[in-house]
């Protein structure tokens, strides 16, 4: 079944999670019209290569065409007219820019297999829980709400100062009226008059003008009040969420709307600026005793263009934390001399800073590495599809300095994958006579070397990011916390989820929390960090991470479809094992990962001896090795056991808990079953055909079933010449030479 299917079997509230993420940028009618195309493509591959999502968006855009030939025909006038104006907003939008289609096509598959992932767990987890809480979603509202108050405020303000202008100026030319009249006129009844109606309307001018100040003052301090305590909070509530979407969590949506809101503080505060400048002109060309203006206006001026700064330096963010194109799922980890990108947005967007801001990076101060590549760059709405003011580096590569006792530098030794660094960003806005510095730094990255630090490099990142809100704790791992239960196999399913296309089942959450409780008494429900990744398993010479990181690669190398079409159980104890099969059907067997063997896979089925007694056998586990040589649904399928003098046949008939076999596993299978051939049947060349066939024996003395298995080099006809010349007995005594592997 494809993901889109198993999408819309979903309950309603997880269908309004998938509504969300789907917008102008990635249509829905998109998504369902071209699901198994979809699928079938990497887009997370062409999200870091612009080559390769050129031509995925080519093709996406002939798919379309397809589509919109197939819907003339059918006369569907409807979807006719929304195919096209998506085709043409797709080709507009991303024609510059391939990648970016790339990556939100990549995220949406990846939210829709999280979403999955979530609907089979038994209730929600507690990180995902929190960042999803009713209270977040009623505080954004409040905040979109409050801001377009306060802009509709300073909307009023700008009337009042506008009024005030022309009330002054009517003043002012009643004024010099009255001083040009004659010395006769000044006594006249009409100028008593008119004298009186100037004091009347400098009394009014008066009250306008300390009504208008009393208004931006009440302005500026809701500003204040908002700024610090609710639009700083949503702030941190998105790096939070951001977070957690870097170790595979819920995409960090939410960036747009809080753009929106300090791009309409700014323009509010750079119009209430302009406004008390006004003022000043004003009170400039007329002052009097008890003029409120020259009183307040420097105070209010000053509160002004502090939150001005604070609403700049808070506006400066990381969008997209460093990440290397040859391994977008593992962002934070970078290794020496590979290039990364990142992109840093200003969610103050205003025309006047397009191309005008120069953003450098440069790596944490201790002068161990240093960035090489363009540094500088400036942002520009341009950068970005959806408008945004962005600047993205895609040409960075750290590097390591040579030690300062000279010689050979120290690129390529042992990097402790527990030190933390980070990159910071610095740029200088200049607006509107205020010169502004800004600084912003990503999250901790860890360094590497080589390849294969990248697992324990990637267990730090995700312990510091589930374990502290804090995004510059550079000397965490000098102490780190410990993580709950809970939140650790929240995570551990999002590894899944985000890494395999599949997230875990409760079932299989819990085995993993059997094996994670081993290790400690557990009572206050905490795990630490050298327990989960420093410390080996009991009888075991690796630890829980490298076993759990060493099953992820198998699934993703070697097994992938079978996991995505949740046929493989996977976590699942040997004593639950045969609790599950002991009453089923014999030939029904279930597929697990090995508990003592590095990414090793083994299935176990069930039979009867004569006597009626329960037998489970399971086979030694498969690895990465023998999986290379033979495809592991063909293992399945071509799997035979020589046991007594019966002749081979294929023990596995259901996959648990009833499912026939080739039923689950046929559209995976690589070829037709092979028969066995002839001595006198010649393949290419003049060679026999031959095929790698997997074959166990089971010995019948035997109280304890052995469980072995081996990819043997045995072509068919060889086989078939074997059984015509010896006895199944004699075949029997050769497999139980000590010669043999078991």
């Amino acid at each position: 079944m494809s993901q889109w299917n198993q999408v819309q079997q979903l309950e309603i509230k997880f269908l309004e999670q998938v509504d969300q993420f789907y917008d102008d940028n990635f249509p829905m009618e998109i998504r369902h019209l071209l699901a198994q195309w979809i699928e079938n493509q990497d887009w997370e591959a062409a999200s870091n290569n612009e080559t390769m999502a050129t031509i995925l968006l080519q093709n996406l855009l002939i798919q379309l065409d397809e589509q919109l030939g197939r819907v003339s025909k059918e006369k569907n006038l409807l979807l006719i007219h929304n195919l096209k104006r998506i085709r043409k907003v797709l080709q507009g939008k991303f024609h510059g820019n391939p990648m970016h289609v790339a990556v939100v096509i990549s995220n949406c598959l990846r939210e829709e297999r999280r979403i999955l992932a979530a609907a089979n767990m038994p209730v929600q987890g507690p990180l995902e829980k929190s960042l999803q809480s009713s209270s977040v979603s009623e505080r954004q509202r409040n905040v979109e709400h409050k801001v377009a108050a306060i802009k509709n405020s300073v909307q009023m303000t700008e009337q009042d100062t506008k009024y005030l202008e022309d009330l002054q100026d009517e003043f002012d030319y009643r004024y010099k009226t009255i001083q040009t009249m004659d010395q006769s006129d000044k006594n006249s009844a009409m100028m008593n008059q008119e004298v009186l109606t100037l004091q009347e309307m400098l009394n009014s001018l008066d009250f306008k003008r300390k009504e208008a100040l009393s208004k931006m003052t009440q302005i500026i301090h809701e500003t204040d009040l908002l700024m610090n305590n609710m639009l700083i909070e949503e702030l941190q509530d998105w790096k939070r969420r951001q977070q957690i979407a870097c170790i595979g969590g819920p995409l960090h949506n939410g960036l747009d709307q809080l753009q929106n809101c300090f791009t309409l503080l700014a323009e509010s505060l750079f119009q209430l600026r302009r406004q008390l400048e006004k003022l000043e002109e004003q009170s400039t060309k007329m002052t009097y005793e008890g003029d409120p203006i020259p009183v307040q206006r420097i105070h209010m001026l000053e509160r002004v263009t502090f939150l001005i700064y604070n609403l700049f330096k808070n506006s400066f963010v990381v969008e997209r934390q460093p990440c290397m194109p040859t391994h977008p799922q593992r962002p934070l980890v970078l290794k020496t001399l590979i290039q990364f990108t990142v992109k840093l947005r200003l969610l103050i967007k205003l025309p006047e800073l397009n191309y005008q801001v120069k953003v450098k990076a440069s790596i944490d101060n201790n002068r161990r590495f240093v960035l090489c590549g363009t540094n500088v760059k400036a942002m520009s709405i341009e950068e970005s599809s959806n408008g945004s003011l962005s600047v993205e580096f895609r040409h960075l590569q750290p590097k390591e300095m040579k030690s300062s006792a000279g010689g050979k530098g120290n690129e390529g030794c042992h990097m402790v994958t527990e030190e933390l660094h980070s990159i910071t960003f610095e740029t200088q806005i200049c607006l509107y006579g205020l010169t502004i510095d800004l600084e912003t730094s990503s999250l901790p990255v860890v360094m590497i070397s080589n390849v294969s630090q990248l697992p324990n490099a990637w267990a730090s990142i995700i312990w510091y990011n589930v374990s502290t809100n804090d995004s510059q704790n550079l000397v965490f791992f000098n102490n780190p916390p410990p993580a709950t239960l809970s939140q650790l196999l929240e995570v551990m399913s999002w590894q899944f989820s985000s890494y395999v296309g599949r997230g875990l089942n409760s079932d299989q959450l819990n085995m993993l929390a059997e094996k994670l409780t081993v290790q400690s008494s557990y009572s206050d429900g905490h795990l630490t960090w050298a327990k989960f990744c420093k410390e080996h398993l009991p009888g075991k010479s690796f630890t829980f991470w490298t076993w759990l990181e060493a099953i992820l690669d198998l699934i993703k190398k070697h097994i992938l479809p079978l996991w995505i079409d949740g046929y493989v159980m996977g976590f699942v104890s040997k004593e639950k094992e045969r609790l599950l099969l002991k009453d089923k059907m014999p030939g029904t067997f279930l597929l697990r990962f090995s508990e003592s063997h590095l990414g090793g896979i083994t299935f176990t089925w069930v039979d009867h001896s004569e006597n009626g007694e329960v037998r489970f056998h399971s086979v030694e586990p498969y690895n990465k090795g023998r999986l290379s040589a033979l495809p592991f649904a063909d293992i399945l399928r071509d799997y035979k056991v020589i046991m007594a003098e019966n002749v081979p046949e294929n023990p596995l008939k259901y996959l648990y808990p009833d499912i026939p076999k080739d039923k689950a596993f046929g559209r995976h299978y690589s070829s037709q079953p092979c028969e066995v051939s002839r001595p006198t049947e010649r393949g290419g060349k003049g060679y026999v055909p031959s095929v790698f066939i997997p074959i166990s024996t089971i010995r019948s003395d035997s109280m304890e079933p052995h469980s072995p298995s081996d990819l043997l080099p045995m072509s068919p006809s060889v086989y078939a010449v074997l059984r015509e010349n010896l006895s199944p007995t004699t075949i029997e005594t050769a497999m139980k030479s000590p010669y043999s592997a078991e």
